[in-house]
């Protein structure tokens, strides 16, 4: 076969996956007439979106977005700097590390109520529980990248006498640019659900408010559109995250992903 055909092949397999489901899930639905209050046929599901105005669908998402991106760049702020505390400090990695594996191991769905009583029904409670949930990944990862620093880097730079901030920003943080990437991309996607898991508890506007009430009120096919478009939403924001490391750090990215 041509080469640029299998390569034209390869590069669609994931759309082409996604429509063979979508044609097997609207056969499904109509041959076995599957009533739309318990699973819509994709049809089914395009068609609510009208049901709904535009500006009703914007306020969704931009809430969503709004307490996904916040929540996801103060996990940022704490992460990195408590991740270079960590690998800096031993007396900080053997005293605070145990409580961030605490804190990570403890269900946010079981403390979100809790959260939410204590700090209010406003944003604040929504992007703590998003931040959460976001930043243990990223201290790990980060962690993990800058004490992967060949040890012979380490001896060096100290025999010339750098200074503990040279030895960072020029030996460990460009050796931790890959890893930080993996956890920013593996965090964004869970900012997403930090902020649906907050909606749930309590909101009165985003996209997951929105499954929860369209499914409380039967609108299955609202719901599952509200779905789609989440998923769409996480998996641009995803996107812009490979996006970005690929055009400031295209050395970090490995060439087996392209």
């Amino acid at each position: 076969m041509n080469p640029a055909l299998l390569k034209l092949l390869d590069r669609a397999a994931p759309v082409l996956t996604l429509v063979a489901v979508l044609l097997l899930w609207e056969i499904g639905c109509r041959a076995f007439s599957v009533p739309a209050f318990v699973l819509p046929a994709p049809s089914v599901v395009v068609s609510s979106v009208p049901s709904l105005e535009f500006s009703t669908w914007s306020g969704h998402i931009l809430a969503t977005l709004q307490v996904s991106l916040i929540g996801y760049l103060v996990s940022i702020l704490l992460a990195v700097p408590l991740a270079i505390g960590i690998t800096s400090s031993r007396f900080l990695a053997r005293t605070v590390l145990p409580w961030l594996i605490v804190i990570q191991s403890t269900p946010i769905v079981a403390i979100a109520p809790i959260i939410v009583v204590t700090l209010g029904a406003g944003a604040v409670p929504r992007i703590v529980i998003t931040t959460l949930i976001s930043f243990f990944p990223i201290v790990i990862y980060t962690a993990s990248g800058l004490a992967s620093v060949p040890a012979e880097l380490i001896e060096l730079s100290r025999s010339l006498r750098a200074s503990r901030s040279r030895e960072y920003w020029q030996i460990r943080i460009p050796y931790a640019i890959p890893h930080i990437f993996s956890a920013l991309k593996v965090a964004i996607t869970l900012a997403v659900i930090g902020a649906v898991v907050a909606e749930f508890v309590a909101a009165e506007k985003g996209l997951g408010y929105l499954i929860l009430f369209s499914t409380s009120s039967f609108k299955i096919p609202v719901a599952f559109a509200a779905l789609a478009i989440l998923v769409c939403c996480s998996l641009l924001l995803y996107a812009a995250i490979v996006w970005l490391q690929q055009r400031c750090f295209p050395w970090s990215v490995s060439k087996s992903a392209d």
